[in-house]
């Protein structure tokens, strides 16, 4: 059997400076200069500078260096050298090389490509370092979610995803047949979490679940996977504790175990270490007022902050303007070294993407200023009211006691105010909204069974489901994360699309 520990991997680098070894993986990016080659290897650990030099390679070696195209895969012999100037702060000074697979005139360049384009090439879009690092972040939000549950005591269990009922409604379930059966692709495991909890006390689940809007906004996908953690004798109050604790220890995770590929993200953290203040809890009553400008946050009002950044952003976008024209204007001037046009083209791409999204702010924030001046009370929030509410503050905000005919039938009712349901919404900040729905558990069968009634759910689909509550019923609560929401926002993404490796959602279903 292979012994994979023999393989260098370039995250371990730092424990070979000085050493002769074998790096094997593909290029990544290429440069040359006279009587050098600079490989930029990639091999999914990380990037390594590889330089290749005529003076230590023979003639041929060298050759087939400088032949390289993007993504060639080779092996390659040489000495580790500390350099802190090199993405991981060594490089590899070649001595050999040996080609697996030669590769010329890959699709995906260094230039700037189109959204559809890089979407219809995913399986190869996944290869760049962007998107590299997204994937390792998803990997460690995901093996902190498993850390945390286990040392918590929470039992792993599965929920099935062919279900005969719907669990958030019927308006967005994938049909198909089970065996001449009408089934659907699961919602949520969540009720099945309430019967796993009965018999183990505290479970999560994770899994793929299916919604089928048709919606193509930045916040959804149609296949996405969700933690949906469910425990027995515990009210709202322990489940949003158990939330808050929750998203402050995987956030925190990542903060430690993350730390290049956020530098690659270029992402800027202070809003990240924000988890570990506390989390503020508001009512719906107290959030709509918020919304609407008519309370204050820290002596600021909802609406004035939005037209405060609708003015920054006019004025960014016409210092982009401004001086990308100078930088082309120069370059077209001529007369600039080879590294200097390099270094502004990338300027100049660069702040065509910021640009982007700046001219997209610019349209959204007066319609986000008119949807919060003109919300109904009692309706459920939008994407806009979300990002309205949390621009006041820089933390996730949880917002519990709902008018319950916009939540879920299985909330219970507030007892001291059966108006509400007692469910909660934590929106991140920075504009990412709703990343965490949950909320303690209706126990009372025949308001249960009233709830079925009213959003015209088949009863004898729930049976089982009613059975929780016939024998030995108990309070309890629980959550459902959105794995891809929590990635984007960690992230700063500008759409959930890039969280997971191959998203599904309207209008995509390849590759």
């Amino acid at each position: 059997m292979y012994d994979y520990k023999k393989q260098v991997y370039i995250q371990n680098l730092s424990k070979h400076e000085g050493t002769v070894l074998t790096l094997k993986g593909w290029v990544a990016n290429k440069r040359e200069s006279k009587g050098l080659v600079f490989l930029n290897l990639r091999d999914g650990t990380g990037l390594c500078q590889c330089v290749v030099s005529t003076a230590s390679v023979s003639a041929e070696t060298f050759s087939t260096a400088a032949s390289l195209g993007l993504e060639s895969s080779l092996s390659l012999t040489g000495r580790v050298v500390k350099d802190e100037r090199q993405l991981g702060g060594f490089e590899l000074q070649v001595i050999d090389l040996m080609l697996i697979s030669s590769c010329q005139d890959y699709p995906i360049s260094n230039k700037e490509h189109g959204v559809e384009f890089l979407s219809d090439n995913r399986h190869l879009w996944l290869r760049s370092r962007r998107q590299w690092a997204i994937m390792r972040v998803r990997n460690q939000a995901i093996f902190a979610i498993h850390e945390y549950f286990q040392k918590e005591g929470f039992v792993q269990m599965d929920a099935p995803i062919f279900t005969g009922n719907a669990c958030e409604g019927t308006t967005d379930l994938f049909e198909t047949d089970f065996f001449g059966e009408p089934a659907y692709l699961s919602q949520s495991g969540q009720l099945y979490g309430e019967a796993m909890a009965m018999a183990m006390g505290r479970i999560y689940t994770f899994g793929p679940t299916f919604r089928s809007e048709k919606s193509k906004t930045r916040r959804h996908l149609a296949e996405f996977w969700m933690i949906e953690p469910e425990m027995a004798f515990f009210d709202i109050i322990d489940d949003m504790d158990l939330i808050e604790d929750f998203l402050r220890f995987v956030v925190n995770r990542v903060l430690e175990h993350c730390v290049k590929e956020l530098e690659v993200l270029e992402r800027n953290t202070d809003m990240l270490k924000n988890v570990n203040n506390i989390f503020p809890r508001l009512t719906y009553d107290e959030a709509v007022q918020i919304i609407k400008g008519q309370k204050e946050v820290n002596g600021r009002r909802s609406t004035d902050v939005l037209e405060e950044d609708l003015k920054l952003v006019q004025k960014r976008i016409a210092e982009i303007v401004e001086d990308n024209a100078k930088r082309e204007a120069e370059m077209k001037a001529g007369g600039m070294k080879k590294g200097v046009i390099a270094f502004n083209q990338n300027m100049i791409d660069k702040q065509k993407q910021e640009l982007k999204q700046l001219e997209e702010q610019e349209r959204n924030i007066p319609q986000w200023l008119d949807s919060a001046q003109s919300f109904q009370y009692g309706g459920d929030f939008g994407g806009s009211d979300e990002t309205v509410l949390t621009r006041l503050f820089d933390v996730p905000v949880m917002v519990y006691d709902w008018p319950h005919e916009v939540k879920a039938f299985y909330l219970k009712r507030n007892p001291d105010n059966p108006r509400f349901a007692r469910g909660v919404d934590v929106l991140a900040p920075e504009g990412y909204g709703e990343i965490v729905g949950g909320g303690e558990r209706e126990t009372d069968e025949e308001k249960l069974k009233e709830k079925i009634i009213e959003h015209q759910l088949p009863m004898n689909e729930f049976e089982w489901y009613l059975d929780l509550r016939r024998f030995g019923s108990v309070p309890h609560s629980g959550f459902g994360l959105g794995l891809e929401r929590l990635v984007s926002w960690v992230c700063k993404l500008p759409h959930v699309r890039e969280t997971i490796p191959f998203p599904r959602m309207y209008g995509r279903l390849n590759p």
